[in-house]
């Protein structure tokens, strides 16, 4: 095959401007015009269109991230765990980004926060649906949470779903005992995958669940941290105890067998 002049390597290329739509092929598949359409300040305040967009932002990585444990879950239960395990990765690229949105509302100042809190009414990120259903997964069920959603048939039936459900932690447990594991004793069947090297799967699949974990912790430290550079002790606009309740979220180990397996091995 004959080599590629150098000059055509090196030639720009214009792209393409003209579109017989009324917008771009771009903003057409992302939604982009309904996206930007979507934020609507209530406030002079400049830090509410921040805190508006870094709520926006968390609740579409909610989205994914419930898309990605799902999936993981659904290739667990055909012991598919090289699809799980590449669901949960990706699901911990947007923890991460997840973890790091704190970072809009980090040098928001007191005065600035309180400057449009009242437009917030009784409005708090802990209603939030899609909140909930990661929640749920990660086996953090009360069923009176509920409640929130009585008024929307549809979403409290999607909840209800999920709290029904089995939690990504019991799909994982169900796998380990199809690998031929005791589980009649979570932390016991999880420190014998340790100990046999047959089982490195088992293990590995332990060990990104603790990076699920792991993540889940530290966006609820940057929560607690965030309310207390902003608003201090002052009880929340959903009813809760602010910064109280948020430290208690804080303190709870997700999937606390695997951090139980850690004082054992």
């Amino acid at each position: 095959m004959p080599a590629t002049p150098a000059s055509t390597l090196s030639e720009p290329t214009t792209p393409k401007v003209d579109f017989a739509a009324a917008t771009t092929p771009y903003a057409a598949y992302a939604g982009i015009d309904t996206l930007h359409s979507l934020l609507h300040p209530l406030s002079e305040e400049p830090a509410e269109t921040t805190f508006i967009v870094a709520t926006q932002v968390m609740e579409l990585l909610f989205g994914l991230i419930r898309h990605e444990w799902t999936r993981a879950q659904q290739a667990l239960r055909v012991d598919d765990l090289p699809a799980a395990m590449s669901a949960l990765r990706r699901g911990l690229g947007a923890q991460d980004v997840l973890v790091n949105s704190w970072e809009l509302l980090a040098t928001m100042t007191p005065v600035e926060f309180n400057s449009f809190r009242p437009v917030l009414g009784e409005a708090s990120g802990f209603q939030s649906y899609s909140f909930l259903h990661l929640e749920f997964l990660i086996g953090n069920k009360h069923e009176r949470l509920l409640r929130l959603y009585a008024g929307h048939p549809e979403v409290l039936a999607d909840l209800r779903r999920t709290l029904d459900s089995p939690s990504l932690y019991d799909d994982a447990l169900a796998y380990v005992e199809r690998r031929g594991l005791d589980v009649s004793s979570p932390v016991a069947a999880w420190l014998a995958a340790y100990a046999d090297p047959k089982q490195d799967e088992v293990c590995a699949l332990a060990e990104l669940l603790m990076d699920v974990a792991e993540r889940v912790t530290r966006w609820r430290q940057r929560h607690l941290s965030a309310v207390k550079r902003c608003m201090g002790a002052k009880p929340g606009t959903g009813g809760s105890s602010g910064l109280s309740w948020l430290r208690h979220a804080a303190e709870q180990d997700v999937f606390p067998d695997l951090w139980a397996v850690r004082d054992a091995l």
